[in-house]
């Protein structure tokens, strides 16, 4: 090997390691060498031979069509795109050599290239890595920045995941009742109001448990506890998916039915969920018995009320089940009963004759007035509104009973 050829392989080994993307030109406008970053983008097979201008487009400046005119750009700033990834911009410098400098002959041309803004996507792409970089080009700076930024952010967007989750888990822990696993007063009330203001059709079913002080106070918290986790399983059992029940007080509940626009299928649930709880409650060698009083009212008949007149509805209504002799339902109704009822109906849904009239106020029925209990269906004086504010009647209250 001469003098001349070891001293160009130790300039192009040179080359290698501090422009690993540079590219050799030859005087006719072909590829006789270039870095090993370049050549893992381009493939060397594809790059040497090829002409220059086959591979890179030059987008500034332009109108540069062979190799006399790359020549006339010595020592110029260079902006090119690949070919074969046009969506990859580069910039470099082009130098031409000497005659016996390196080169075949005079008009050898060395362009010197590094990726702009796009290094990210190539690293990404191309499987880079600082190796593939030379010690001093700033882009394995940015990498490490970027990469740094990349760590920071991914922590970030897991510690607001976690933020958000715990959010999510004290949102629902505060709208949701411990010891049942059903939906509190709390949630229960935003629920209902906003079925009041969008005006949509809805029941509204107000439950007491009967006899659930006496299973408490006889048996302790422990069996009560038993009691309200069996009887809130017992209702989800009875009602749709989409339905919502509540518990709003110590033994009381409330269920929301969106879309129920009939006496018939509020009569049909409010059965189902008196059946439901009158079964016995196992609790070990002990069994306890309660049963349930409901009350119901639908959207319909409270046009333009608020949220706490609908639900004061279902709780006057309530009361007539109570003075009605407890485990039954009754249907309270603003407006005159719906035609679509036969006559002589029961409340209860289970066929039972009502002869009596209609309960008008609900401190007569705890009063004990039983005659006027008869009815199936309770319904407001004209001056009902002053009427219930004056016994002091709140729907919304809790109660023991």
């Amino acid at each position: 090997m001469s003098g001349a050829d070891a001293m160009m392989r130790a300039q192009a080994a040179m080359l290698d390691r501090f422009c690993p993307m540079h590219v050799v030109i030859g005087p006719t406008g072909r590829v006789t060498g270039g870095g090993p970053t370049l050549a893992r983008i381009v493939a060397p097979g594809a790059m040497i031979g090829a002409r220059f201008l086959d591979l890179f487009e030059l987008t500034r400046p332009r109108a540069v069509q062979d190799a006399a005119a790359l020549r006339a750009l010595d020592g110029a700033r260079l902006r090119l795109r690949l070919r074969a990834h046009p969506r990859y911009a580069l910039k470099g410098q082009i130098c031409v050599l000497p005659p016996g400098d390196g080169g075949d002959g005079a008009g050898t041309m060395v362009v010197n290239l590094a990726f702009g803004i796009p290094v990210v996507d190539a690293v990404r792409e191309f499987g880079l890595s600082g190796a593939d970089f030379a010690v001093t080009d700033l882009a394995t700076e940015m990498l490490y920045l970027l990469e740094a930024k990349t760590m920071a952010m991914e922590e970030s967007r897991r510690l607001t995941r976690r933020l958000e989750d715990a959010r999510r888990a004290a949102q629902e822990q505060a709208l949701t009742d411990t010891l049942t696993g059903l939906r509190n007063r709390r949630a229960f009330d935003a629920l209902l109001a906003r079925a009041v203001e969008e005006r949509g059709a809805f029941a509204l079913l107000h439950l007491d448990l009967d006899f659930f002080k006496q299973v408490n106070d006889a048996h302790g918290h422990a069996a009560g506890d038993l009691v309200l986790r069996v009887a809130a399983r017992r209702m989800l059992s009875v009602v749709r998916g989409h339905d919502v029940v509540a518990r709003v007080g110590g033994d009381e509940f409330a269920v929301l039915l969106p879309g129920v626009d009939s006496t018939g299928a509020v009569d049909t649930v409010a059965g189902r969920l008196v059946a439901a709880l009158e079964q016995p409650v196992s609790g070990g060698a002990q069994s306890f018995r309660i049963s349930a009083s409901v009350g119901a009212t639908l959207s319909r008949d409270h046009p333009g009320r608020t949220a706490d007149e609908v639900m004061d509805a279902a709780d006057r209504a309530l009361y007539a089940a109570k003075a009605a002799g407890r485990g039954c339902h009754r249907r309270h109704g603003a407006q005159e009963a719906d035609p679509a009822m036969p006559a002589g109906t029961g409340a209860d849904g289970g066929g039972t004759a009502t002869a009596g009239p209609a309960v008008r106020d609900p401190e007569t029925a705890r009063d004990g007035g039983g005659a006027a209990m008869a009815g199936a269906e309770v319904r407001d004086p004209p001056d009902a509104g002053s009427a219930r504010q004056a016994a002091g009647v709140q729907g919304v209250a809790m109660r023991s009973r």
